[in-house]
């Protein structure tokens, strides 16, 4: 069996790919995110939570598109969601728009803990501003979207369409 080689010259030692630059930056972020929470008293928050929190709109949301949008199963996200309405923090209940299909939303204490959340971006991305510098950090975000946009665009090249 055969080792898969790299093409080309291998890259110095302190090169990071994006991909992973991306990676370490968004576990720091998200372990904020739940740290934050649990400061707040928010004890039972936990990481796999970012799935719902991130995905879950004011008004409510199937699991199903909710697992889309973060990028796992629906069988991992309907852990989540359970293990969320055990704390308490959402409930599920019939879709009124399909009686098949169930609907996850916000509790008041859900709500107020998700406000508070977003309450901690903003200031953690007023920090940001602070020290990288007001336009440096606006720059970040408009380069971390243009390259989202440049890589939707690189995907949809590989598409296929269906018969």
């Amino acid at each position: 069996m055969s080792r898969l080689q790299r093409p080309g010259p291998l890259p110095s030692s302190d090169y990071v790919p994006l991909i992973a630059a991306v990676h370490r930056l968004n576990k720091l972020l998200q372990q904020d995110m739940v740290e934050a929470a649990n400061r707040r008293g928010h004890a039972d928050v936990k990481s796999s939570h970012n799935a719902v929190f991130a995905t879950l709109d004011r008004d409510g949301g199937r699991p199903s598109d909710m697992a889309v949008q973060a990028g796992i199963t629906r069988q991992s996200m309907g852990e989540v969601v359970r293990d969320m309405v055990g704390l308490g923090l959402v409930e599920m209940k019939p879709d009124p728009t399909d009686k098949r299909a169930k609907l996850v939303t916000w509790t008041p204490k859900g709500l107020a803990t998700g406000q508070e959340g977003f309450e901690h971006i903003r200031d953690l991305e007023a920090h940001f501003a602070a020290e990288m510098g007001a336009d440096a950090f606006a720059q970040l975000k408009e380069s971390l979207d243009q390259a989202r946009q440049i890589m939707l665009a690189y995907m949809a090249q590989f598409e296929t369409e269906t018969p």
